[in-house]
């Protein structure tokens, strides 16, 4: 059982960004995060740690097919529409620093990038890749 930080009042606290500023959402068309929120909320509970939001290319999406991780094809048995270059989705941190060492790695959106993807991402890099940054 997971116990989430609490508050004063024993509200949750809400989640941060790589920031530690309050968690921004990433998308809800299509609708992104573990939880399906359109949040790159996380829990002990997402083993792939769906913390980075991105903005999908052509690139990535051909690259990620070909690790075996296969976004973009339709699959209406599962309620997935397929993704396409320009959408935004909550990605795997790992997946995302995988893409990074090949040299395929999607531009991100930090202020809607949960903090648990330091955990497998550098910020350096991340901010590299940023989309948000003026």
């Amino acid at each position: 059982m997971s116990i989430e930080p609490r508050g004063l009042g024993g509200r949750p606290l809400p989640s941060r960004n790589v920031f530690g500023g309050t968690l921004e959402n990433c998308s809800i068309s299509p609708m992104t995060g573990y939880f399906r929120t359109g949040c790159c909320d996380t829990s002990p509970d997402d083993l792939g740690s769906h913390t980075v939001c991105v903005v999908l290319t052509d690139e990535f999406l051909a690259f990620s097919k070909a690790s075996g991780n296969d976004l973009s094809t339709p699959m209406p048995q599962f309620g997935f529409d397929g993704l396409n270059a320009g959408d935004r989705w909550c990605l795997c941190a790992p997946r995302w620093q995988e893409a990074l060492e090949a040299g395929h790695a999607p531009r991100v959106v930090l202020r809607a990038t949960h903090e648990g993807a330091l955990a497998y991402c550098r910020l350096e890099d991340l901010k590299k890749h940023a989309i948000d940054l003026a």
